[in-house]
């Protein structure tokens, strides 16, 4: 599959912004990465709306799972 040029550059320069308009965020993943891809980790998001709404989940982490991560996160080293 290949993709147009012109959306990969459009996809870089929106990284670019979100990583200055949200610095913490890139390091707090690799963090995670490096740290606590582990069988039996928890994954627990919560998203409140501007009008206060909530939204909820967790994953407990499995073997299939971190692979899948890993995969995604790094695929020029697949094996």
């Amino acid at each position: 599959m290949n993709m147009n040029p012109m959306i990969l550059m459009q996809m870089q320069q929106r990284m670019q912004t979100f990583q200055q308009d949200h610095p913490k965020f890139l390091p707090f993943l690799n963090a995670v990465k490096d740290n606590a891809l582990q069988e039996g980790t928890v994954f627990a998001m919560k998203v409140t709306t501007p009008e206060g709404k909530t939204l909820e989940s967790n994953i407990k982490l499995t073997a299939n799972d971190i692979e899948t991560i890993r995969m995604m996160t790094d695929p020029a080293n697949q094996n």
